[in-house]
């Protein structure tokens, strides 16, 4: 009888990579099929964020659920990878003991062994090892693509902001080889993929150093991926303003595949919180950034990250970040109250801001960025775009969701047999905050 998994991710993109890689493992190298009921499953596994405090307590409610599972099933195997396996490796060996696995971001390529050496072992396996490159060089290629696909090009952080636990958990900045993110993104375009996401913590830091000497960083590596013809569009996230440089502008003077939206975190308006988020730059030097991109591409529409109520925050720092919204009209963001992280220096930082102010300042946020949203949906009224369709709306059974090169909804009639399609439509309405349109003629 074929034995099936069941795997829930957390967190970010490069979570939904890892958890992808690791059903084809299961899938193609042990033989496993997948299965949405954790009932039914044989091995389970939570690939876990450590970003937030909520987020890692959350995993262990869940463990907790799934020890209910293993009572009625002794056999099962449970596993936990990710961020929070990472950090809290003696934690969850102690507090959760029926764990079997506990597998870092790094080593999910040796999961096909740790499995196996789980079923002779009576006690929780172990590895979270910082191995460098050697989990590329071990995980299976796709035989069969979506039509938009992840691509992980680096892994790790360098930076070491004052709140963040990244570099504790998935390591310092390790930059893949060229011809190895070549490779992967040839074999998706050939499987039908048509847009590819570049991954990594500060994906625009990318650099490698080939056998000759010859340096590639973020921007000429864009250049290599637009070689291949078969790629309609190219995004990437996440980025760092401090790595930006002319080759990244250049890019987007002679790339017409990549883009006109760019996530770029900021994390807050105001200068000296930036300082003591050790960020390394100033608004000014964000906004320039920011102001070069608008002058080659006018219509590039712009997300960010904010966090609200870092310790020392004052009214007057917060009036900063919503100036700075409004300055920069963010369509989109990732926004939330900050969360203090073992381990990290901001962790010792007084904090007077009461949490009820913090989620005052948290939703005036928000409410300001979806105006600002709502407002730059209604230029696009009455204009054609180009979308590329990603599935079936999940309010209208006639019709799909197609997203613009600059980041844009529009739900437009059509089925699944759109999906993968890029479309020319007409933009007909705003209605609530979604837009809708039409299907040009081809």
């Amino acid at each position: 009888m074929t034995k099936k998994y069941y795997i829930e991710t957390q967190g970010c993109q490069m979570n939904e990579y890892d958890s992808d890689k690791m059903e084809d493992l299961l899938s193609k190298n042990m033989g496993f099929e997948s299965t949405r009921f954790k009932e039914e499953a044989d091995v389970l596994i939570v690939n876990t964020c450590s970003i937030r405090e909520k987020a890692q307590e959350k995993v262990f409610s869940l463990l907790g659920q799934w020890r209910k599972l293993k009572d009625k099933k002794p056999d099962l195997v449970i596993g936990v990878a990710g961020c929070v396996a990472s950090q809290e490796s003696s934690e969850i060996s102690s507090r959760a003991p029926y764990v079997d696995m506990v597998i870092g971001p790094q080593t999910i390529h040796r999961l096909p062994d740790i499995y196996k050496n789980s079923l002779k072992s009576k006690k929780t396996l172990v590895d979270v090892e910082f191995p460098l490159i050697e989990k590329f060089d071990n995980l299976p290629k796709a035989n069969k693509s979506k039509f938009s696909e992840y691509v992980t090009i680096m892994e790790g952080c360098s930076k070491y902001c004052s709140y963040c636990v990244v570099p504790y958990t998935r390591g310092t900045e390790v930059s893949r080889p060229l011809n190895d993110i070549l490779e992967e993104i040839n074999n998706l375009v050939a499987n039908g993929t048509k847009e590819i996401v570049l991954l990594g913590q500060n994906v625009n830091a990318y650099y490698f150093e080939d056998n000759k000497g010859d340096i590639i960083n973020f921007g000429l590596l864009l250049f290599y991926i637009a070689r291949n013809k078969g790629i309609k569009r190219i995004r990437y996230t996440t980025s760092h303003p401090n790595n930006f440089d002319e080759q990244i502008f250049l890019a987007y003077k002679k790339i017409p595949q990549l883009v006109s939206h760019l996530h770029l975190p900021i994390q807050s308006g105001s200068d000296r919180v930036l300082s003591a988020m050790k960020r390394g730059y100033t608004v000014l030097e964000y906004k320039s950034v920011i102001k070069k991109l608008r002058k080659i591409r006018p219509d590039m529409t712009f997300s960010s990250d904010f966090i609200v109520g870092f310790p020392g925050e004052t009214e007057e720092d917060f009036n900063k970040t919503i100036e700075l919204i409004k300055d920069i009209e963010f369509e989109q963001s990732y926004s939330f109250i900050y969360s203090k992280r073992p381990g990290t220096p901001a962790a010792s930082l007084e904090d007077n801001t009461s949490y009820a102010e913090k989620k005052d300042r948290l939703s005036y946020l928000q409410e300001t960025i979806n105006k600002l949203s709502k407002s730059r949906a209604k230029t696009v009224v009455g204009k054609k775009v180009e979308i590329l369709v990603e599935g079936v709306s999940s309010k209208y059974s006639n019709m799909v969701n197609g997203r613009t090169t600059n980041n844009k909804i529009i739900t437009v009639p059509g089925d699944k047999d759109l999906v993968g399609r890029l479309l020319d439509v007409k933009v007909t309405e705003l209605k609530n905050k979604s837009l809708k349109g039409k299907i040009l003629a081809a």
